[in-house]
């Protein structure tokens, strides 16, 4: 069906500006000169309605025109909607803006699109275990496709936060501890969403514009608390913190939104040197900034003002849409009136929204995303599950595998117990708002399916996902609850063991729920809650052998399962199609590849833990527990559980000694290090080959290694390849004291291997 829309508002701006939408979208100023058009037509009341973001409320279709947003919608009052799903009820919202207000401006429709539509993916914590940056970028990919074909011009991602402490919920959502990953990740997604080639980025109808977050260090809170303070010296944002968020820029983001937390004191929201001095004076971002939902009302707790104060705060320091708050649209008149806010700031503000929908092409079309033809077609179909089947495989980590227990053969019976091993609904992960909830498979469903003929797949729950009933209520929520069993403990312990005696292998599906992680789930603990414990010491017990399929949207504690079972992959939520992936895996159809990009504590008291440290004046000597008057613990070591960069496959890869093309690296040119990987195992597989450096000497100091290359490779079994890496001054760069980005010259270790704690070292000296 051909979209038929009323032309009334649109001829109106055609008689304005004697220049087409679709002429303007030729040149950058073209794009300014219909905007100056529009804008002087525009009231102020109007100018400020472009800033806001209101909740859509409860909009079915049909009803949109008796909505309480329709009449801000209506008056101009409104800039865009989020998390309004279906492009029916998109249309019809849209017409309101086009057909009924007075300059008949199209409306942005944002939504959470996480990590995928209705198709969907690996958290973004578990995709950035693939460590493969075409499979990250396909998956954004596809995710916009989806959701442009149900009227979504805009998604609330990436998320770049860079975290080293577990018990922050918000991991799941994130690409884990390392800078230079989380650009290259952040890289890829916004790739993947907006397009490409930067130059013609936004143009196409299945590309939406994409919102790097959140600006910046949320992901620093103190005590892994969700929305809480941080405070970091500038060198340690530049030098740890910061890249990610630059590269998204540099990637040609669109958006940016604001963080809840302070920094330097002050509320990001309202932080004039984030949002203009460092955002878009050094950064160069020509986008929009856009608050997280109510954190413009959310500095009155951090005490910084009124509403009216913080929303003048908010505009002058460069943030351009308020989200849920209405603090712009309630108090900016009254701040203009008074002198606190200048019409040129206000001016700049809407330009830059009005900018945003002109690169949409929504002012050429406003329907542009409203083809009631493309669900059908575009979501959920046969090709992206395919693809996301694929990834999450790829995603999947083998922490452990004594004895050569996986890959599961095709015969005998196999006994899938635990609390997440027969719900659907948890599957897809946290943060998955446009899931279809109960059409994806849980594990044990999926198992069935693939096995039918060839194993027989027998299921008992085996325990509630935590004794505690209150606590499990707050760990399901959203609709992914795991339907409590209100039988005793002894009673599904009972009839897990009957269903595991009447098995050959025990699959025991066990870990967090889906929204055990994610925003607002912080935790004190990681370890797997009481009840799972008790039951897996029980099935163990049985003699016989167990597969522990870990489901977990962050690093937990597992010493006592990495003792005692003989087998655990993470899978962490691996979305829609994640219980055929990891049939694919336990079976040996997969070989897994995954690598963390968290690394795992041993116990909460090391927290935070990550490779990327910096040594004290008095280091423990490398294989030591402990020394007296030297930086370690008296009831544990330094040492993580897994270090970030770990992951165990079905073969074995060994690494050659590295060899520098020169020894010496001046100031320009560049000198290439390369090893031999070898896979000297019997299955064909896939190695993440990762790059480390360190300066040995600088005029501050310097991590014991971080990440500056990676590849990964497929190797058939007894196969070798040569895999090189150029390192050239840049590479070698980092902020010093005063924030300068420099090469010093001196002596660096080059590192090479399969994880930051398996490497092989070469010296190389820069002039």
């Amino acid at each position: 069906m051909k979209v038929i829309f009323r032309k009334t508002s649109l001829l109106l701006l055609g008689a304005l500006m004697s220049i087409s939408a679709a002429q303007a979208q030729k040149s950058p100023l073209d794009m300014d000169r219909f905007i100056d058009a529009l804008m002087k037509k525009m009231t102020v009341e109007e100018k400020i309605g472009q800033l806001n973001l209101p909740v859509t409320g409860d909009i079915t279709t049909g009803q949109a025109k008796s909505s309480d947003v329709a009449t801000k919608i209506e008056k101009g009052m409104v800039g865009g909607l989020f998390n309004l799903k279906g492009v029916d009820r998109i249309l019809e919202v849209q017409k309101l803006a086009v057909e009924k207000s007075r300059l008949g401006i199209p409306l942005l429709f944002g939504m959470d699109v996480i990590h995928g539509y209705e198709t969907i993916f690996p958290i973004p914590l578990g995709l950035s275990c693939t460590w493969d940056m075409a499979a990250i970028q396909r998956s954004a990919r596809i995710a916009a496709i989806e959701a442009s074909a149900d009227g979504i011009s805009w998604t609330f991602s990436p998320m770049v936060d860079i975290s080293r402490d577990p018990r922050w919920g918000r991991v799941s959502e994130g690409s884990g501890e390392d800078p230079f990953l989380g650009g290259a990740i952040a890289q890829a997604m916004v790739y993947g969403y907006q397009g490409a080639n930067q130059e013609e980025q936004l143009r196409r109808n299945d590309e939406i514009m994409a919102c790097v977050k959140h600006f910046a260090l949320y992901g620093a809170g103190e005590a892994g608390r969700d929305y809480n303070t941080v405070d970091m010296s500038h060198n340690r944002m530049f030098n740890e913190y910061m890249y990610p968020y630059e590269a998204a820029v540099e990637a040609g983001v669109g958006s940016v939104m604001a963080s809840f937390n302070e920094v330097d004191g002050i509320p990001a929201t309202g932080n004039k040197w984030l949002m203009t001095d460092l955002l878009r004076d050094k950064w160069g971002f020509q986008g929009f900034v856009v608050t997280d939902f109510t954190g413009i009302s959310e500095m009155i707790e951090h005490g910084v003002g009124d509403l009216q104060t913080v929303s003048a705060l908010a505009l002058n320091a460069g943030v351009d849409m308020d989200m849920v708050s209405e603090g712009f649209v309630g108090t900016l008149m009254k701040s203009i009136k008074e002198g606190k806010v200048r019409m040129a700031t206000l001016n700049t503000a809407c330009r830059r929204i009005l900018e945003a929908k002109y690169k949409l092409g929504l002012f050429d079309n406003p329907y542009k995303y409203c083809d009631v033809n493309r669900p059908k077609r575009d979501i959920f179909t046969k090709e992206h599950r395919a693809e996301a089947r694929k990834i999450a495989a790829g995603s999947f980590v083998l922490l452990k595998n004594d004895a050569g227990v996986l890959p599961l053969k095709k015969q005998g019976t196999v006994a899938v117990i635990g609390p997440l091993g027969n719900s659907r609904s948890n599957m897809p992960g946290t943060w998955s708002v446009a899931a279809r909830l109960n059409d994806y498979p849980s594990l044990y469903e999926g198992l069935k399916e693939m096995m039918a003929g060839k194993v027989n797949i027998t299921y008992a729950k085996g325990s509630n996902l935590i004794g505690d009933a209150a606590y499990e209520e707050r760990a399901t929520m959203f609709g992914r609850s795991l339907n409590r069993d209100n039988r005793t403990d002894k009673e599904l312990l009972d009839e897990a063991l009957k269903v595991a005696a009447g098995a050959d292998v025990i699959v025991a599906a066990l870990g967090e729920s889906s929204e055990m992680s994610g925003e607002s789930s912080s935790r004190t603990e990681l370890g797997l809650p009481d009840v799972q414990h008790t039951l897996l010491e029980a099935l163990l017990k049985t003699g016989k052998p167990v597969v522990l399929t870990l489901f977990t949207g962050r690093p937990l504690t597992l010493n006592w399962e990495q003792e005692h079972v003989p087998a655990i992959l993470n899978v962490w939520f691996g979305g829609s199609e994640a219980a055929y992936a990891i049939g694919d895996v336990l079976f040996g159809d997969v070989n897994p590849s995954g690598k963390l990009t968290m690394t795992f504590p041993k116990n909460v008291g090391q927290i935070p833990l990550f490779y990327n440290h910096k040594n004290t004046g008095r280091p423990l000597a490398e294989g030591k527990w402990f020394e007296k008057f030297r930086s370690n613990y008296l009831d544990v070591d330094n040492e993580p559980l897994y270090p970030f960069g770990y992951g165990l496959s079905y073969t074995t890869f060994q690494y050659s000694d590295i060899a520098l093309s020169m020894p010496t690296l001046g100031k320009d040119g560049s000198v290439t290090a390369v090893v031999t990987v070898t896979n000297t195992g019997k299955h064909d597989g896939a190695e993440v080959v990762q790059l480390y450096i360190r300066d040995l000497v600088g005029s501050i100091t310097r991590p014991v290694r971080e990440l500056k290359g990676f590849n990964k490779i497929f190797l058939r079994a007894g196969e070798s390849k040569t895999v090189s890496f150029k390192i050239t001054r840049d590479l070698l760069r980092f902020y010093d004291y005063e924030l300068n980005y420099v090469a010093e010259p001196g002596d660096f270790d080059i590192m090479i291997g399969g994880s930051s704690q398996a490497v092989k070292t070469a010296r190389l000296t820069l002039k």
